[in-house]
Protein backbone atom coordinates (compact mmCIF):
# COMPACT_ATOMS: atom_id res chain seq x y z
CA UNK A 1 0.00 0.00 0.00
CA UNK A 2 1.36 3.49 -1.04
CA UNK A 3 -0.31 6.67 1.09
CA UNK A 4 0.39 9.78 -0.84
CA UNK A 5 0.56 13.48 1.01
CA UNK A 6 0.32 16.21 -0.88
CA UNK A 7 1.44 19.52 0.88
CA UNK A 8 1.54 22.85 -0.62
CA UNK A 9 -1.44 24.34 -1.64
CA UNK A 10 -2.92 27.95 -0.79
CA UNK A 11 -4.49 31.26 -2.11
CA UNK A 12 -2.57 33.47 -4.57
CA UNK A 13 -3.33 35.72 -7.08
CA UNK A 14 -3.32 35.91 -10.90
CA UNK A 15 0.31 35.37 -11.87
CA UNK A 16 1.22 34.38 -9.30
CA UNK A 17 3.25 30.78 -7.94
CA UNK A 18 2.96 27.94 -6.11
CA UNK A 19 4.77 24.85 -5.23
CA UNK A 20 3.48 21.06 -4.49
CA UNK A 21 4.67 18.56 -2.72
CA UNK A 22 3.62 14.83 -2.85
CA UNK A 23 5.45 12.52 -0.15
CA UNK A 24 4.97 8.72 -0.47
CA UNK A 25 4.67 7.96 3.25
CA UNK A 26 7.57 5.11 4.54
CA UNK A 27 8.89 4.96 0.94
CA UNK A 28 10.25 6.33 -2.72
CA UNK A 29 8.94 6.53 -5.51
CA UNK A 30 11.65 4.56 -6.80
CA UNK A 31 9.61 2.20 -9.57
CA UNK A 32 6.86 3.82 -9.84
CA UNK A 33 5.15 6.48 -12.17
CA UNK A 34 3.90 9.77 -10.30
CA UNK A 35 0.73 12.56 -11.67
CA UNK A 36 -0.82 15.28 -10.88
CA UNK A 37 -4.44 16.11 -11.03
CA UNK A 38 -6.91 18.27 -10.34
CA UNK A 39 -10.80 18.61 -9.74
CA UNK A 40 -13.39 20.95 -9.33
CA UNK A 41 -16.81 20.68 -7.75
CA UNK A 42 -18.99 19.18 -10.70
CA UNK A 43 -16.55 18.09 -13.27
CA UNK A 44 -14.34 15.32 -13.45
CA UNK A 45 -10.94 15.16 -12.40
CA UNK A 46 -8.94 16.41 -15.20
CA UNK A 47 -4.84 15.19 -15.43
CA UNK A 48 -2.35 17.76 -14.86
CA UNK A 49 1.25 16.41 -15.65
CA UNK A 50 3.00 13.26 -14.43
CA UNK A 51 6.49 11.48 -14.74
CA UNK A 52 8.16 7.77 -15.15
CA UNK A 53 9.83 6.82 -11.79
CA UNK A 54 13.18 7.65 -14.24
CA UNK A 55 11.41 11.33 -14.92
CA UNK A 56 13.06 10.22 -18.23
CA UNK A 57 9.18 10.33 -19.47
CA UNK A 58 6.96 13.47 -18.60
CA UNK A 59 3.55 14.61 -19.91
CA UNK A 60 1.71 17.35 -19.36
CA UNK A 61 -2.21 18.71 -20.31
CA UNK A 62 -2.04 21.21 -23.05
CA UNK A 63 -3.22 23.94 -20.55
CA UNK A 64 -0.24 23.74 -18.19
CA UNK A 65 2.41 23.32 -21.10
CA UNK A 66 5.07 25.77 -20.60
CA UNK A 67 3.57 27.10 -16.57
CA UNK A 68 3.83 23.78 -14.90
CA UNK A 69 6.46 21.41 -14.22
CA UNK A 70 6.72 18.44 -12.84
CA UNK A 71 10.03 17.20 -11.07
CA UNK A 72 11.34 14.75 -8.13
CA UNK A 73 14.64 14.95 -6.06
CA UNK A 74 17.53 13.11 -6.68
CA UNK A 75 16.46 11.03 -3.64
CA UNK A 76 12.79 10.06 -5.31
CA UNK A 77 11.70 10.63 -2.14
CA UNK A 78 9.29 13.68 -2.92
CA UNK A 79 7.77 15.18 -6.45
CA UNK A 80 7.30 18.77 -6.96
CA UNK A 81 4.42 20.47 -9.01
CA UNK A 82 6.12 23.98 -9.73
CA UNK A 83 3.09 26.27 -11.06
CA UNK A 84 4.06 29.37 -12.37
CA UNK A 85 1.89 31.58 -14.10
CA UNK A 86 -1.50 30.67 -12.08
CA UNK A 87 -4.72 31.65 -13.64
CA UNK A 88 -7.98 31.71 -12.36
CA UNK A 89 -8.74 28.57 -14.05
CA UNK A 90 -6.24 26.86 -12.20
CA UNK A 91 -8.42 27.03 -9.02
CA UNK A 92 -8.73 23.29 -8.11
CA UNK A 93 -8.09 20.79 -5.70
CA UNK A 94 -5.11 19.07 -6.81
CA UNK A 95 -4.32 15.36 -5.90
CA UNK A 96 -1.15 13.04 -6.46
CA UNK A 97 -1.53 9.80 -8.00
CA UNK A 98 1.11 7.18 -8.23
CA UNK A 99 1.06 3.64 -10.20
CA UNK A 100 3.82 0.83 -10.12
CA UNK A 101 5.64 1.18 -13.17
CA UNK A 102 9.07 -0.11 -12.92
CA UNK A 103 9.53 -0.34 -16.85
CA UNK A 104 8.76 3.61 -17.21
CA UNK A 105 7.06 4.27 -20.34
CA UNK A 106 3.68 6.10 -21.19
CA UNK A 107 2.33 8.40 -18.68
CA UNK A 108 -1.71 7.88 -18.67
CA UNK A 109 -3.94 11.07 -18.38
CA UNK A 110 -6.90 8.72 -17.81
CA UNK A 111 -7.55 8.72 -13.69
CA UNK A 112 -8.20 4.77 -13.80
CA UNK A 113 -4.90 3.81 -14.36
CA UNK A 114 -3.39 5.09 -11.50
CA UNK A 115 -3.64 2.64 -8.37
CA UNK A 116 -2.75 4.92 -5.64
CA UNK A 117 -3.71 9.17 -4.21
CA UNK A 118 -3.93 11.47 -1.80
CA UNK A 119 -6.47 13.62 -0.31
CA UNK A 120 -5.59 16.78 -2.18
CA UNK A 121 -4.43 20.08 -1.38
CA UNK A 122 -6.72 23.06 -2.40
CA UNK A 123 -4.88 25.36 -5.03
CA UNK A 124 -6.81 28.96 -5.25
CA UNK A 125 -6.25 31.55 -7.85
CA UNK A 126 -7.51 35.04 -7.13
CA UNK A 127 -8.34 37.02 -10.42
Amino acid sequence: QVQLVESGGGLVQAGGSLRLSCAASGRTFTNYAVAWFRQVPGKEREFVAGNSWSGGTTNYADSVKGRFTISRDNAKITVHLQMNSLKFEDTALYYCAARYSPYGGYISPTPTAWNYWGHGTQVTVSS
